[in-house]
Formats: structure tokens, C-alpha cells, sequence
């Protein structure tokens, strides 16, 4: 069943989808994404056939830290997980206009990275801005529906009084209103990333 049969099949039923963040995120946050590859592959396929909705695998520090300090290729890194992961959509984490890095890139750079990690087995993009800048996100939304991935826009929560229900509320609006959120695409979603839990 391909993505978007995915999606539809779950939209139709009252099943909840959940997205698995532990060889993505759970690393990066407890140990500084120092898990190597052969670690992560350890948890296949275990991991593939519990039925998660998608495994977040790739992105946020892994491409860094892996060329930084694990001494691993991160295009090889994602070519093995792609290859165990028989039956669950794989996703990454992009940090909108700044990829996977920590300033803003240029757009054909951005284009190229989102095409290639597309092609080498990301179906879902899960793209946030820090501070909400819409103007962070509008390239890389673009750029993941021109490759034909999912593209996941986030809000990045918070608490504080101007981080209310109406900001949340206008901020999906806003994107909708730009053309940059369809909720009536199955190849669109919208997602709330409370980083600080």
C-alpha cells in the first residue's frame, strides 16, 4: 500500500496513525545523535512490523552529526535504513529554510537535498520553523510537493501569552490562505512539534 493509500484508508477509519521518532529524535535528544547506523538498523525489522503510521529516520542532527562524529556517510546511512524498512513510510525532519543545517541555504542547494532525499527513500517531510516564519517554510513546502513527497508543515509549540489558541488557529489559516497547507490533499498534513515537551 503505497502513502497515500495510506493516508486515505486512515482518514476513513478510527484508527490513530502514529509516527515513531526514536531512531530520529530519541537519540538526538538523549544521547546527541550519537547512535551509529548499525545501531539503528539493529531495530529492524522489529521496528517495521509493529505497524507504526511512518519511522522518523532522518534529518534534524543526524546528517551532520553522523559526517561530524561517527565518521558514517548519511546517504549511505538513509540507503540501509530504506532498505529494511519493507513496510512502513520512512520521514524526515527539515528545518525549512535551513535544511538540515543552521543557517538559511540557497534555494537550488535546498531544492537539490529535498529532491535527492526523496529519491533515496523519504516519503514524508516534516518541515518547522523555530519561530513560525512562514517565510522559513514557503520554499521547502514547495520544493517537497514539486519531488512528490508528503509534505508535513508544523507549528512549533509553546507556552506564553502570546502563544494562545487564536495564534495556532491563524497560523494554520495563514498557511491554508498562501497555498501552503491544502487540507484537502492526502499528500499535505499539519502537525504541532512540541519540541520541549
Amino acid at each position: 500500500m503505497d502513502l497515500r493509500e495510506r493516508i486515505k484508508a486512515l482518514l476513513n477509519s478510527d484508527q490513530i496513525g502514529i509516527s515513531d521518532t526514536t531512531l530520529r529524535d530519541a537519540h538526538q535528544s538523549l544521547w546527541a545523535t550519537r547512535m551509529p547506523n548499525q545501531m539503528a538498523l539493529g531495530a529492524f525489522p522489529v521496528i517495521d512490523d509493529i505497524g507504526f503510521f511512518s519511522l522518523e529516520v532522518w534529518g534534524g542532527a543526524t546528517f551532520d552529526t553522523a559526517l561530524r562524529f561517527l565518521g558514517e556517510d548519511p546517504w549511505e546511512n538513509l540507503d540501509r535504513l530504506k532498505s529494511k524498512a519493507i513496510n512502513t513510510p520512512l520521514q524526515m525532519l527539515l528545518r525549512g529554510q535551513n535544511g538540515v543545517g543552521y543557517s538559511k541555504i540557497p534555494n537550488d542547494v535546498l531544492f537539490s537535498f529535498i529532491k535527492e532525499s526523496h529519491n533515496s527513500g523519504i516519503d514524508i517531510f516534516r518541515i518547522f520553523d523555530a519561530m513560525n516564519d512562514i517565510r522559513n517554510l514557503e520554499n521547502p513546502i514547495r520544493f517537497v510537493r514539486e519531488v512528490g513527497g508528503h509534505s508535513q508543515v508544523c507549528a512549533s509549540y509553546t507556552e506564553s501569552p502570546f502563544h494562545t489558541a487564536s495564534y495556532y488557529i491563524n497560523f494554520v489559516e495563514h498557511l491554508v490562505e498562501n497555498d501552503l497547507l491544502n487540507p484537502e490533499s492526502v499528500n499535505e498534513s499539519f502537525c504541532i512539534k512540541d519540541m520541549a515537551g
